[in-house]
């Protein structure tokens, strides 16, 4: 099974071009049933990712692009009342997909932004009192600009705490921006893409992925991770437990694709930054937060 995600993994770069660390983080967050942030420059193939992400894995995509004047119902859906039958019936909003596109959302308000919190962390959504489960498997990938950029909300703790990863893309090298320019438009590229997997094998990596072990001492070692994030001194923000849990998906999904049915030390040094990044930056920022990561990753004695 992990053989067919790296041909995902291939496949997508022959898209997004220079970015195979990053396709490879994206799919181990999806792989850990887990949601992504990307932040980073306009025009440097974020959006472009998760729609390759979308077609490949064969999941029901679809795209929300958020604006100031988005309001929560146009997220979630509402209540319409219908004449004939006398009552109102709930229309699910764009967030019923497996896999949704949150472009841009630090351009909503803060009130729009809020209406994903319970959809990411319980997979239903309320609406005047009655709950609606969303489609299984379901999926945020949402892109940002960076926060010091005009017409941005910060996301709140709150929210960021529900990715469980975040991505920087950064500008592709000089040599790939060449090939770009005298290749094919990616958008052209995107339409000839098909879907390597059904939705009962993404379940059935999912489930695999649960089953990955994770021994004591690894534990022992990512919650050394946490107890070093909350000494006085420290300047990222204290980690929570969730941090922690997050760690381990993303480690688990990690070896997963390591072809390994346990985890090592290793594993958790390749997606820490990823994972703790946004937590310890806050609303100072995910570079900030990644630098931090570095510290406490360098500060951290790896068990052997």
């Amino acid at each position: 099974m992990n053989k067919k995600f790296h041909d995902l993994i291939h496949e997508a770069s022959k898209v997004v071009l220079d970015k195979d660390v990053e396709i490879r983080l994206a799919m181990t967050c999806l792989l850990a049933g887990g949601h992504l942030l990307i932040e980073d420059l306009p025009g440097v193939g974020k959006t472009t990712l998760v729609q390759v992400l979308g077609k490949l894995t064969g999941l029901k995509t679809r795209r929300i692009q958020f604006t100031i004047d988005l309001l929560p119902a146009d997220v979630i859906g509402g209540q319409i009342f219908h004449p004939q039958e006398h009552r109102f019936i709930f229309h699910p909003g764009p967030l019923f997909s497996q896999l949704v596109m949150a472009d841009e959302l630090n351009r909503a308000s803060p009130r729009t932004q809020s209406a994903l919190l319970q959809a990411m962390e319980e997979g239903e959504v309320s609406v005047d009192g009655v709950t609606h489960v969303l489609p299984k498997p379901f999926y945020v990938i949402a892109t940002q600009n960076p926060h010091q950029q005009t017409g941005t909300f910060p996301l709140p703790e709150s929210q960021l705490d529900r990715f469980l990863m975040s991505l920087e893309l950064h500008h592709a090298s000089k040599a790939t921006e060449v090939r770009i320019l005298q290749g094919e438009d990616p958008r052209h590229s995107l339409q000839k893409l098909t879907a390597l997997f059904t939705e009962e094998e993404i379940s059935e990596a999912l489930g695999q992925v649960d089953k990955i072990i994770l021994s004591s001492a690894v534990a022992q070692y990512i919650a050394d991770l946490l107890e070093k994030s909350r000494r006085p001194g420290f300047e990222g923000a204290p980690l929570s437990t969730r941090a922690g849990m997050s760690l381990a998906k993303a480690a688990k999904a990690w070896a997963f694709l390591e072809g390994r049915n346990h985890v090592r030390p290793e594993d958790v040094q390749q997606v820490l930054v990823p994972v703790l990044g946004h937590r310890l930056g806050g609303n100072h920022g995910i570079k900030r937060g990644r630098e931090w990561a570095g510290i406490l990753q360098k500060n951290t004695p790896v068990p052997s």
